[in-house]
């Protein structure tokens, strides 16, 4: 039994190890070919400005292994973030309270994604499209279709602690990819995501209901929008409805080169988070090497597809 445990062990570091690896190379590169890369001030910017896509990253991860998709997430960040704006600037309610608003709706968004598609048997993808419109439009309606400055109220969760040099919206980010591998590994709701993710229709067969762990697999994906749109909110000052544009695809994309398996049953939350990691340094190594956003989308786009390329081979 011991020997199985290595064997699976060795298998389980060895995606790492070639993740870290790549990390390595981009590092090496870039801190020969951009100016300042190497640098505190640089690799402390990345560390900052991670938070929110990590913690979608994670929510996506985790409905992604159960074979689903959230193309949401974006739209919800946005309609949770008009929540917060609403409570705190046009209610004038504490923060605690519009924290936990914005989190509650992004966390109702996602379980009845995950309701619909899961008890009427439709696809997570045109269910999620929906939402994404609705979610999207709702946000309008919430701010008006204007900008909310939400101040100083909110600058301590993305302001970098004296001494430490990262933000408090960085530690909880790292929080919450710690909780979100425990829960994939060590409960059961994440056993559950691996099965259906896997096959189903044999879960279902064996007498288990599949509804009740994909409702909160979504629900808890909406929530991180909540949270996420809260560090948005706090390291831009302002609550922005048109804010997440692309949000699900940086997800996905994060989720896809950290090995996440896009039919579902396969996936890491740490591993997901080292392809966040890749992403982030790789368009800020382009932007100091004075590359242009169509260059920078092109060439992000490309370690997509190599990624999703390396995911299909047996």
């Amino acid at each position: 039994m011991s020997s199985i445990a290595s064997v699976g062990s060795l298998r389980s570091i060895g995606p790492v190890a070639g993740l870290l690896a790549a990390i390595l190379v981009l590092v090496g590169f870039f801190g020969l070919f951009a100016k300042n890369f190497l640098s505190t001030t640089t690799l402390l910017t990345i560390a900052n400005n991670i938070p929110d896509i990590t913690v979608i990253a994670v929510g996506m991860t985790l409905v992604l292994i159960a074979g689903g998709i959230d193309l949401s997430v974006g739209s919800v960040m946005a309609l949770s973030a008009s929540m917060l704006g609403l409570l705190m600037v046009d209610w004038k309610s504490p923060l605690w309270l519009a924290a936990l608003g914005a989190i509650l709706l992004g966390a109702f968004c996602g379980g009845l994604n995950g309701w619909i598609s899961a008890y009427f048997r439709i696809p997570a993808f045109i269910v999620t499209l929906g939402m994404l419109e609705i979610a999207r439009g709702a946000a309008y309606l919430l701010t008006d279709s204007t900008t909310k400055y939400v101040g100083s109220s909110l600058g301590w969760f993305s302001d970098p602690i004296a001494g430490l040099g990262v933000s408090v919206s960085f530690l909880i980010a790292i929080g919450v990819v710690v909780l979100g591998q425990w829960i994939l590994h060590q409960t059961v709701l994440g056993r559950s995501a691996v099965a259906i993710g896997t096959n189903a229709e044999s879960v279902r067969m064996a007498g288990v209901r599949t509804t009740p762990p994909l409702v909160y697999l979504y629900a808890i994906c909406g929530g991180l929008c909540g949270l996420a749109a809260m560090m948005q909110s706090s390291r831009l000052s302002t609550v922005d409805p048109n804010s997440g544009i692309g949000m699900e695809l940086s997800a996905i994309a994060a989720c896809v080169i950290g090995g996440t398996s896009l039919r579902g049953g396969q996936g890491s939350v740490f591993r997901t988070f080292i392809g966040v990691l890749i992403i982030s340094i790789l368009q800020t190594g382009l932007a100091q090497m004075g590359a242009t956003d169509p260059i920078k989308r092109v060439v992000t786009g490309s370690v997509i597809i190599l990624a999703v390329l390396l995911d299909s081979l047996p």
